[in-house]
């Protein structure tokens, strides 16, 4: 701007020196157009001189913001530097981790390798151990087995006996009841057929109780004790007939003058009545020991030997006598059932024990054969 108001003044310089011979011939015939024209060169002056001004504060506003925006590009450019410093650290470090974990995941890989070789090493061991702890087991089991097989044969033959001996059909349910549960902690499957003759042979037991055999026993200890109750049979039966007639009230009479007793025909009872009560007593008591006994034979000679006694030494006639007769024709009809045949069970599991002794032999003969 400087060189352009230099140029721009320079030609007016000239314009100046060249008018200036002009002015001076021209002075002295016309002095009022010279003065007109300072004035336009003044105006054209200060109008450059404007322009320049203008121009220059242009010039200055336009630096002043290509300084503000180079300051503001220095500030970005600093950030970018450390943002990418910091990147590049990031980056650094980043690479320094994944070096680190690269070395982790190779000393990973050798200790995986390792662990592998010795998890192989120990299923190896594992399997030896598997091996021996079922040869073991097998001879264990087969020791477990025969003793729990010797129980249960042992149970059996109780029960058997105990009913065959005794007839005690409870004391023989519970002994079959325990042979069972020995019998199903046998761990061979050839005995589990077994279990269904234990229980057919259980509820055969069960059925041959008698349903009232508490209450049938409770009857003949009642019985047993109103025997001393019990009235004697009379001397004599009063005869049948009309005993309003002139000849019945002639021999009451003389039976009143005259009195006339048998001295070897009186029933046993008028003798010794207690001995008379005691056989009835006897003959009740045989009949509960053959029922505990589920004898049917003893139970049925019994009860009738009781009933034939009352009805040749008490009054037929009395309503005691009456009752207990009644009581008795009802306990005939409960007879205990018929005896259970058992040792179905047990031969079957003496079968099978013989026939499991054998495989082993067998076995190993077909070894020494091939």
């Amino acid at each position: 701007m400087s060189r352009m108001s230099h140029d721009d003044s320079t030609p007016d310089t000239g314009a100046s020196t060249s008018a200036r011979p002009d002015a001076t011939s021209s002075r002295s015939t016309r002095p009022a157009p010279v003065a007109r024209r300072g004035g336009g060169t003044l105006a054209v002056t200060l109008l450059l001189s404007l322009v320049a001004i203008g121009g220059g504060g242009y010039v200055g506003w336009r630096q002043w913001q290509h300084e503000q925006g180079s300051a503001a590009d220095s500030a970005d450019l600093r950030a970018l530097k450390q943002t990418v410093n910091g990147l590049e650290t990031a980056a650094t470090a980043s690479e320094s981790e994944r070096n680190l974990l690269r070395q982790r995941l190779g000393d990973a890989d050798q200790v995986n390798r390792s662990l592998r070789e010795e998890l192989l090493s120990q299923a190896e061991r594992t399997r030896n151990l598997e091996d021996a702890v079922a040869k073991l087991s097998e001879k264990t089991l087969s020791g477990h087995d025969a003793m729990l097989l010797d129980e249960t044969e042992s149970l059996l033959r109780m029960a058997k006996e105990r009913y065959e001996l005794f007839h005690d059909a409870q004391g023989a349910l519970t002994a079959y009841g325990l042979a069972d549960q020995t019998l199903a902690a046998v761990n061979d499957g050839a005995f589990s057929g077994l279990r269904q003759s234990i229980g057919a042979e259980r509820e055969a037991l069960a059925k041959s109780q008698p349903a009232g055999l508490d209450a049938a026993l409770s009857a003949l200890t009642g019985l047993r004790a109103s025997m001393q109750e019990l009235p004697l049979k009379p001397l004599d039966a009063p005869e049948a007939g009309d005993t309003t007639g002139s000849w019945s009230r002639i021999v009451g009479a003389l039976n009143n003058v005259v009195k006339v007793q048998r001295t070897n025909g009186a029933p046993l009872s008028v003798a010794d009545a207690r001995f008379a009560r005691e056989l009835a007593s006897i003959d009740l008591a045989q009949a509960q020991a053959a029922l505990l006994a589920s004898d049917r034979d003893a139970y049925a000679a019994a009860l009738k030997r009781a009933d034939e006694g009352i009805a040749a030494q008490f009054d037929v006639n009395a309503p005691v006598v009456k009752h207990a007769r009644e009581q008795l024709a009802t306990l005939m009809t409960q007879q205990p059932s018929t005896p259970v045949q058992l040792g179905a069970a047990l031969n079957e599991l003496r079968n099978l024990r013989a026939v499991h002794s054998l495989k082993p032999a067998s076995s190993a003969s077909a070894g020494a054969k091939s």
